[in-house]
């Protein structure tokens, strides 16, 4: 049982026996200063009226109500707050908590082996990823992880978009480099892809098909956009590679036509009414649902829209039988999520289907200043060039480290730092730390057989109880970063537990200190633990020698 549940079981208990009725969900929260207790409780605020008490004179009846029972040292009224430090037995509980439940610690059913998927990234295959499209990358894999970790059978998905404008300008831009390969002057389109990284595969189709195309034709575009997709997508899949991204699925928007999924998709939202004809154009009646704008769905030369063809897709995911949908997008996405989420509604879809995991872009900062990207204009760093030159357990962290809607500032004179300023070896070098004081204390025979078993009576310290205080918040931190699509929450409690731990190594010694030494040996192996178990739900490693 978790710290917050002794105290809430302990006041809905002092409640009943002064004849006060409990409410739905008796508040619990830790204070923001340690001198205000272990636990806090703001509970006479809301029933004072009913009781016909001022806040402060409730807290105080309480106090005297649960003072001296087993799982306090003190509980105090201060303000009409509760105040609560916890006593020996149930710190000692938390320590022995984190071992039983071992690598497990955290995580929880809520989800039921539901099946959830997550969509992200998702880049458009005319080029290599970016540094920006690593941010993504990053945040849907953690997510994915986080949600795993709270019972969701959860489905990892990349949508290619292989149709469309875009594609036709790959393949026109490859052909102008094919022929310049050749020694013809034909430019690049001006609204083409001007990277280099199609210089390298125009040599390859000189080489591969000789003179075969001089000409732009219908024949040589269908040829070359095959080409240029499925080059493009192998170098997409190496980026994600050297993240340690992996889908589980890839699904490719001309499937969707092939399917007849986007024109059956559209048929539905005429046959409810939503749809209107103008212009040429056939458009979705979205201000009369609170929309700000009505969208094309077919534009007047007949071909789909972005937005009809992601409703088709989604319908989809749908009929598939995914409980929940969570797409990882940009910020300037926001107003087709809204048309998307509407079009899915007039479809009878549940407005609990779909949702979405919104970021803001990334600056790269380095001794250069400020580098923006463009994969059009070719002037952009390659996601995986960096994640070489950094390590990949620093980008992904660092593409984490801040909340999913701020500006991401990525520093990398900070993430090429190899010392402890650098957050991620801070909290891999605490990791280390345990377990070479495990290793130790296996080596001259002090490690315990069985740590479950050990006297936890011991852990005195108020360091220690800094440390197990931090271990019990460990699951609602893994909650709380999954149900707010909030992975940088997982770094800041790691990092916090590493401040807590790397003070407490430096100052108190552990081995050969009679009977503190087991109990000190089992705290130590629970802060090993959920370390661990943090960086694995980040996707990082977790050396145990550095």
């Amino acid at each position: 049982m978790r710290l917050e549940a002794h105290v809430r079981g302990s006041i809905e208990e002092a409640l009943e026996r002064m004849g006060v009725p409990a409410p739905h969900e008796v508040p619990v929260e830790r204070p923001q200063r340690s001198e205000h207790g272990d636990l806090t409780s703001r509970i006479a605020f809301p029933l004072a009226r009913s009781v016909r008490r001022s806040p402060q004179e409730l807290a105080r009846q309480l106090a005297e109500q649960l003072d001296g029972e087993t799982p306090f040292s003190e509980v105090s009224a201060v303000d009409g707050f509760l105040n609560f430090r916890m006593a020996p037995i149930p710190l000692g509980e938390v320590v022995r908590g984190v071992i039983i439940d071992g690598e497990s610690y955290g995580s929880s059913d809520e989800g039921a082996g539901r099946p959830l998927q997550i969509e992200f990234v998702s880049s458009n295959p005319t080029g290599p990823l970016t540094v920006g499209h690593g941010r993504q990358a990053a945040l849907g894999d953690v997510l994915a992880e986080l949600l795993a970790q709270r019972g969701w059978h959860v489905t990892r998905e990349y949508y290619m978009n292989d149709e469309g404008h875009q594609i036709v300008m790959l393949a026109r831009s490859l052909w102008a480099r094919y022929r310049q390969a050749l020694g013809d002057a034909v430019p690049v389109p001006e609204d083409g892809y001007q990277g280099d990284y199609l210089a390298a595969l125009g040599e390859e189709l000189a080489q591969q098909w000789g003179d075969r195309y001089p000409t732009w034709t219908t024949e040589a575009e269908g040829e070359i956009r095959v080409f240029a997709v499925e080059r493009m997508m192998a170098v997409i899949r190496e980026d994600l590679q050297a993240m340690g991204v992996a889908f589980d699925v890839w699904t490719r928007e001309g499937d969707l036509h092939r399917r007849g999924l986007v024109a059956e998709t559209l048929e539905a939202l005429a046959d409810r009414g939503a749809v209107y004809e103008r212009e040429g154009a056939r458009w979705l009646e979205a201000t009369a649902h609170g929309l700000s704008r009505d969208p094309v769905l077919i534009k007047s030369d007949g071909t789909p829209t972005y937005i009809m063809v992601d409703i088709a897709y989604h319908m989809d995911k749908f009929r598939r039988g995914f409980e929940r949908v969570i797409d990882v997008q940009g910020a300037d996405h926001v107003d087709t999520q809204r048309q998307v989420k509407l079009g899915l509604k007039l479809l009878d879809v549940p407005d609990t289907f779909l949702d979405y995991c919104i970021h803001q872009f990334v600056t790269l900062k380095g001794a250069e200043g400020v580098q923006r990207m463009s994969t059009r204009a070719g002037r952009f760093l390659r996601l995986s060039d960096l994640v070489e030159e950094l390590g990949r357990d620093v980008f992904r962290y660092f593409m984490v480290m801040r909340k999913p809607s701020s500006h991401l500032n990525f520093d990398y004179a900070l993430a090429k730092d190899t010392s402890m300023e650098n957050p991620v070896y801070y909290i891999q070098y605490a990791h280390t730390r345990v377990a070479s004081v495990l290793r130790e204390a296996q080596r001259t025979g002090e490690l315990p057989a069985s740590l479950v078993e050990v006297d936890l009576s011991p852990l005195t310290d108020e360091a220690e109880r800094a440390l197990i205080l931090e271990l019990d918040r460990f699951p609602e931190v893994l909650a709380s970063a999954a149900h707010g699509y909030a992975p940088h929450l997982v770094c800041e409690y790691l990092e916090d537990l590493a401040g807590l731990f790397h003070p407490y190594y430096s100052r108190v010694r552990v081995l050969g200190q009679g009977a503190a030494t087991p109990a000190r040996l089992a705290l130590l192996a629970s802060v090993g633990l959920v370390l661990r178990r943090g960086l694995t739900v980040l996707g990082l490693s977790t050396p145990e020698e550095m």
